[in-house]
């Protein structure tokens, strides 16, 4: 870990009050090509749990996932707050309703489906995704990367013609959702709700981007991988993102913050 990360997080730790913001996959958990088997790195997971019982810190969950499948596969500690589908699903801890689609929302996302799936059974090891506010075409799988590209274009294409599909590109995935939301906002209502001194937000993706664009003053943004980005800091993959996770909790306890009793 470079030295400019570790004083970073030593200065972030010793606020009174932080919110640790995480994307799931390729961040907490390695990406894999079977999305369902996405589990966190066990490391990353005892690090969460350990963050999750610190007085004053809290944590989240920011991704592209639906809430439901990010319950399933991330398996969060209890307070653990979580913004899904990318802003547009948000379980804050309070009594609040899913998410709404109108008759018209509800119309596009079917036809988002059916397109992301009829471009989907021209390419072997293309598949999609059902999300609740639309779909993503998943190209992991697909021989090599020039056909993957191309088959990502068909889909870009093809969703042009769908009236109220907003698209979003990701690492060898294309969604294509009916209510336009981002990770920056999500993060903006984290913010709001918790009302920190601090933030840290790490992410591996293109549409994490925009998390790390709301990050000022002595908020974290933290780049897990390769890639152009704004985040401040970068970690090489998601194993790496443990010591990170580590270096906080030890830092707080080191000042004497308390630890809460899991309910």
């Amino acid at each position: 870990m470079e030295q400019s990360l570790i004083s970073a997080l030593e200065r972030f730790a010793e606020h009174p009050r932080i919110l640790i913001a995480l994307d799931f996959d390729g961040c907490v958990a390695e990406l894999t090509s079977v999305a369902s088997q996405a589990r966190p790195v066990p490391e990353n997971a005892r690090a969460i749990e350990t963050l999750a019982a610190l007085d004053g810190v809290e944590l989240a969950y920011v991704s592209g996932r639906s809430l439901e499948t990010l319950r399933e596969l991330a398996d969060p500690p209890a307070g653990v707050l979580l913004i899904g589908s990318h802003g547009a699903e948000k379980d804050l801890g309070e009594d609040a309703p899913g998410l709404q689609l109108s008759s018209t929302e509800e119309i596009a996302r079917g036809q988002i489906i059916d397109t992301l799936t009829e471009v989907a059974a021209d390419a072997e090891g293309a598949w999609v995704e059902h999300k609740p506010a639309g779909a993503a075409l998943h190209v992991r799988n697909v021989d090599g990367e020039e056909h993957a590209e191309h088959v990502l274009e068909h889909g870009r294409a093809a969703l042009a013609l769908v009236d109220g599909a907003y698209i979003k590109n990701g690492k060898k995935v294309l969604e294509s959702v009916v209510v336009l939301a981002t990770k920056g906002e999500g993060i903006t209502e984290l913010r709001e709700h918790t009302t920190p001194d601090a933030v840290l937000f790490a992410g591996d993706d293109v549409t994490d981007e925009q998390g790390f664009a709301v990050l000022s003053g002595e908020d974290i943004g933290l780049k897990v991988g390769e890639g152009e980005t704004a985040a401040t800091h970068r970690i090489a993959e998601p194993k790496d993102l443990a010591g990170v996770l580590r270096l906080i909790a030890d830092r707080r306890a080191d000042h004497g913050q308390e630890v809460r009793p899991h309910p």
